[in-house]
């Protein structure tokens, strides 16, 4: 290595560091001003969009099971965002219909009525069904960034519902279907499905409400990482996997 390249690469570690620690400032920043609190867990009453998605968890579950007669071509999570390795394997499919603000078109078409209802939720980010085969455990590990909320409706949940859990921080919760289960992922959590079926849910990432001026500058930070290569490659990656999917044989007119 040059000295020259070896000068870039110190430069790139210095601005990641620099950059991590005023990110964790300002999650703390978030943390005391959150307008929904923060906790491991929170009501789903404290979203009014969340009634929307669990009225219409049949119109949803229906969509998905359309998705789930190609479940041999959808991806695992790593294949499309590769820093999930640790945790994804061909036992965590998934099927986006938007990531990080940027939408599928050819899949939202394949989900009209699920997609009709995403875009009526103020500050939605991500939006995919999260399909877990049996037997599958994810690993500890926390989100990202404090600036958004995660939200889970269960689509399809397998009994028994107690070995088909999830603990964030030191509590646990069960998915239930056409009930909302809304979470910071900050917090370390990992996931089981100890069960012989399959566990479908509809993943959200959602803008977590903050006063102005708060909001405007956790608006800024979500923008920016949405331009890194983090989210990037996974756009690229989720592109090239639809051009693989024959959407025309699914019902989607190329």
């Amino acid at each position: 290595m040059s000295i020259i390249q070896a000068a870039s690469e110190v430069r790139k570690k210095l601005v990641f560091k620099i950059g991590f620690k005023i990110l964790q400032w300002f999650e703390r920043v978030i943390a005391r001003h959150s307008l929904i609190g923060d906790s491991p867990f929170f009501p789903s009453s404290q979203f009014e969009w969340s009634k929307l998605l669990e009225e219409n968890w049949p119109v949803i579950r229906r969509e998905a099971e359309t998705i789930l007669q190609y479940r041999s071509q959808l991806p695992s999570f790593h294949e499309i965002s590769p820093h999930q390795k640790r945790i994804s394997d061909e036992k965590w499919k998934t099927f986006f219909l938007y990531g990080y603000g940027y939408k599928s078109e050819k899949n939202c078409q394949l989900c009209p009525n699920t997609t009709r209802l995403l875009e009526k939720i103020p500050g939605m980010k991500t939006a995919f069904f999260s399909i877990l085969e049996p037997h599958k455990h994810i690993p500890d590990h926390r989100g990202p960034y404090k600036g958004l909320i995660r939200y889970h409706l269960g689509v399809i949940v397998p009994e028994p519902k107690e070995l088909c859990r999830i603990r964030v921080g030191q509590e646990y919760a069960n998915w239930e279907e056409g009930k909302s289960l809304v979470f910071d992922d900050t917090y370390n959590h990992e996931v089981w499905n100890d069960t012989d079926g399959e566990r479908v849910v509809l993943f959200l990432d959602v803008i977590r409400p903050m006063p102005f001026p708060i909001s405007w500058l956790n608006a800024l930070v979500i923008k920016l990482v949405g331009l890194t290569s983090y989210i990037q490659d996974a756009k690229k990656n989720q592109e090239k996997w639809e051009k693989k999917l024959n959407h025309k044989e699914a019902g989607v007119a190329a």
